[in-house]
């Protein structure tokens, strides 16, 4: 699970500080995917960036598995990502010369000692992963030989090789058509809900808002309404 309770982050603006997360407070639970919309820099990126442990908030709680990320050093904010955090970028950012299946197995290779001797079930989880986006047959291919569909399944995949309890996801349908984004989304329902992850996911394509779980709306960094499982709305 994640909870961020009562976040806010600022950045320095000249004499003063602009705030970009303003007193936010979500929660995502395991086996769901709460969307987190808004216009042009609401602080949706911003919030995003908190939740993965990328930046440490002004102030509040950012509890991944109750551990509280917000408190932590640089170095173990590094180990609960490579650990606990799975992070699906808005572009793909694949390594133009590895394979589908390097991309997922060189992630064995970061930071964590023991790597040489994790390598066969690293790989066997690769073609695990693969089998589970549809890319099996295609997990020799570089990624100049795949579509941009197929480029952002194996960026869904990768960010599932450790096994996470979060996903985070940036706008995973902003470079495809909306057939192809449509498929993306089903991806990430259906993964999220089979490997059990909570999944916060920012998105501008409000068409498949309907389909979370949960839904928050963010302007001018503060969290404006909310709609949960219920389909309940509430205003902050």
């Amino acid at each position: 699970m994640i909870q961020l309770d009562n976040v806010t982050l600022t950045f320095p603006d000249g004499d003063s500080r602009i705030t970009a997360v303003d007193h936010v407070s979500l929660i995502a639970h395991p086996g769901t995917v709460t969307a987190i919309t808004g216009p042009s820099g609401s602080g949706k990126s911003s919030l995003l960036a908190v939740a993965a442990t990328l930046i440490r908030p002004d102030s509040g709680r950012v509890l991944i598995d109750d551990l509280d990320a917000a408190r932590l050093d640089a170095k173990e904010a590094s180990d609960l990502r490579r650990d606990s955090v799975g992070i699906v970028f808005q572009q793909s950012n694949l390594l133009p010369s590895l394979t589908a299946r390097e991309q997922l197995t060189v992630m064995n290779e970061l930071g964590r000692r023991g790597s040489r001797g994790r390598r066969k079930a690293a790989a066997t989880r690769a073609d695990e992963l693969l089998d589970a986006v549809g890319l099996g047959d295609h997990r020799d291919k570089r990624p100049h030989q795949l579509s941009g569909g197929q480029r952002q399944r194996v960026n869904i995949a990768r960010a599932l090789m450790n096994d996470p309890s979060v996903m985070l996801v940036d706008e995973p349908t902003s470079a495809l058509d909306q057939e192809r984004g449509a498929q993306i989304i089903d991806l990430i329902l259906r993964l999220t809900d089979e490997l059990d992850t909570s999944t916060l996911l920012v998105t501008h394509d409000l068409v498949h808002l309907p389909r979370m779980h949960a839904v928050v709306h963010l302007v001018d960094g503060r969290l404006t309404s909310s709609v949960g499982e219920s389909g309940e709305l509430a205003f902050a």
